[in-house]
């Protein structure tokens, strides 16, 4: 089995490095991945300049571009084989609700899956990033189980890991998204020569967290599993705006 490995936090990620020794023990890994930190990309591409593919000392390939950028290089001009998978991770922090839109390891699975192959974005969900290994195992799990039980269709899924010893975990949960109040405030400040800066605010507090979403899966030290899709379409708004423009 070959496994394309990426993420949003760069190729020297702890992460990613986790991720890639865990899964090399059970299948043929590649990693590409940016050559700096491009969290908060979602699902860019480069179109202003030429990309680069360059080599690190450890075996990994990095480009200078977003998550997008490493994964449609990969498939599309690198590889000579497709991958049977995609992971993107593990990343520094939750990818849960709202999240989702900005995400760049989200980002990197869904060029994947719009590629047609099955993807997971992988998320370590806490503020200590100290268990990367149990998401790297959790992400083992559901290599080993898209083989012995193939779902025989593409699929985008989004994990979210406790940041907790793997042996604490209280299981595996399929959720939907939740949702965030509004984010913050962003934070305003001075350069040395007086101009005006702006730092983007942290994300809001979780507002739908109930029963069956992310957060609530994570609050209760479950895995949580959430399918998503790349269709937009409002469909319950369709008769809404056909009348809205008198078609």
């Amino acid at each position: 089995m070959r496994i394309l490995l990426s993420n949003d936090d760069g190729y020297f990620a702890p992460g990613l490095t986790c991720l890639a020794d865990e899964l090399s023990e059970i299948a043929e890994i590649i990693v590409v991945a940016p050559e700096r930190d491009r969290s908060g990309s979602s699902n860019s591409l480069t179109l202003d300049r030429p990309l680069s593919l360059r080599k690190s000392h450890n075996g990994f390939y990095y480009v200078n571009g977003t998550p997008t950028d490493c994964v449609h290089l990969a498939v599309t001009g690198m590889l000579d084989v497709m991958p049977d998978m995609i992971i993107s991770g593990v990343n520094s922090g939750a990818n849960m609700g709202d999240d989702t839109i900005y995400s760049g390891t989200v980002a990197a699975a869904t060029e994947g899956f719009l590629l047609g192959i099955p993807s997971l974005a992988v998320s370590l969900a806490g503020s200590l990033n100290e268990n990367y290994l149990t998401a790297a195992r959790v992400a083992v799990d559901m290599v080993i189980r898209f083989r012995e039980k193939d779902i025989q269709s593409p699929v985008l899924l989004n994990i979210n890991v406790p940041d907790i010893e793997y042996q604490n975990l209280e299981g595996v949960e399929v959720t939907r998204l939740g949702r965030r109040h509004k984010a913050e405030p962003v934070i305003k400040s001075k350069s040395p020569r007086g101009e005006n800066l702006y730092w983007v605010g942290a994300a809001g507090a979780a507002q739908d967290a109930g029963k069956g979403t992310d957060f609530y899966a994570i609050q209760h030290n479950r895995v949580s599993v959430t399918p998503l899709q790349i269709d937009l379409t409002r469909y319950d708004q369709l008769d809404l705006i056909t009348r809205w423009l008198d078609i």
